[in-house]
């Protein structure tokens, strides 16, 4: 059994399928689609975070695949309607980084309501501007949320210890969810009216066609004036020419973003120069406990099927089915 590992993924937890498998690993071979088809070709498994692409044609190139492991949630360099039309097993451990990611966001809200990058800046320079650095408080402020799932609803509880007021729009929860109340937040119908009196939005939206540029000129504008824009989720979902147009205009207080639309940016934008912008390149995961726990569970579940049992954390099935009609 031959399992590849496309990117840089290093844990303890690797040992144990060293003994069951032939464990190759390629940490630069996402940035090489024709080595990664090669590669595939002779593979059981293999093991991705976010920038292996695995499209319908190189599943198709991987006739021995059993199971993909995805080091993360998202899953969008994915495409699991063909792996699943192939009887490829997907995983995704979609619980191991979700108390990271929601942490991230808290920590963006009190970063940018009391402008610690600026204060931080302005104070290593020699100075001592406290007036300037006013800034305010997250008790008795409205946060929306955009996208209620495992992320959301942790970042809604440790909002609410806050003292704040839960906006929620996500399509898929219903009015009379148990977890809408526990937290005491108002679930819209539209997106429009849970942004408009939001001090603060913050969006955990999987990227998907209809997420794609969910925020952009239209959404911005309904958004309160000199509301925080937070976006831990996926770039895609955000326009950045319609975010840096609302930030230059003054309709966005200031925006904090852990991920961009091309990861990495091939170029500086305008969103690096602005003090009023946090920017961090996708470590929303990237705590060492969400390391820990994911990788742990990617591999246990990897070594289970490579032996014929079932995973635990599949998002398809949960054994492979290579070779049904069905």
């Amino acid at each position: 059994m031959k399992v590849l590992i496309t990117e840089d993924i290093d844990s303890p937890a690797l040992l144990a399928l060293d003994l069951v498998a032939d464990v190759v690993r390629e940490p630069l071979m996402w940035k090489d689609p024709s080595r990664l088809k090669a590669a595939l070709a002779d593979a059981h498994a293999v093991m991705v975070r976010n920038q292996t692409q695995l499209t319908a044609d190189v599943l198709a190139a991987a006739p021995k695949l059993l199971i993909i492991g995805r080091h993360g949630v998202g899953l969008d360099n994915i495409d699991v309607k063909a792996a699943s039309d192939l009887g490829i097993v997907v995983i995704a451990p979609l619980d191991a980084n979700a108390m990271s990611v929601a942490e991230l966001t808290l920590g963006f809200m009190i970063a940018l309501a009391r402008k610690i990058p600026p204060a931080d800046r302005s104070t290593k320079a020699g100075g001592w501007d406290r007036k300037g650095c006013t800034g305010i408080e997250l008790y008795g402020k409205t946060l929306a949320i955009c996208g209620f799932g495992r992320i959301g609803r942790l970042v809604a509880a440790r909002a609410k210890a806050f003292g704040m007021r839960i906006a929620v729009f996500d399509p898929f929860v219903k009015p009379d969810s148990p977890d809408l109340a526990e937290c005491g937040a108002t679930l819209h119908g539209k997106l429009e009216d849970a942004l408009a009196k939001a001090d603060f939005v913050t969006t955990h939206s999987p990227l998907t066609p209809e997420t794609q540029h969910l925020f952009n000129a239209k959404t911005f504008a309904a958004m309160k004036r000199g509301a925080f824009f937070i976006n831990t989720s996926r770039g895609g979902v955000v326009d950045e020419t319609a975010l840096v147009a609302a930030l230059q205009g003054g309709q966005l207080g200031g925006a904090a973003l852990d991920v961009r639309e091309v990861e990495p940016p091939k170029e500086r934008s305008v969103l690096e120069a602005m003090d009023n912008v946090i920017l961090t390149p996708h470590i929303g995961s990237f705590s060492a406990e969400a390391q820990r726990r994911t990788v742990e569970a990617v591999c246990a579940d990897v070594d289970r099927v490579l032996r014929g049992q079932r995973a635990v954390n599949a998002v398809n099935f949960a054994t492979p089915r290579r070779g049904d009609t069905h």
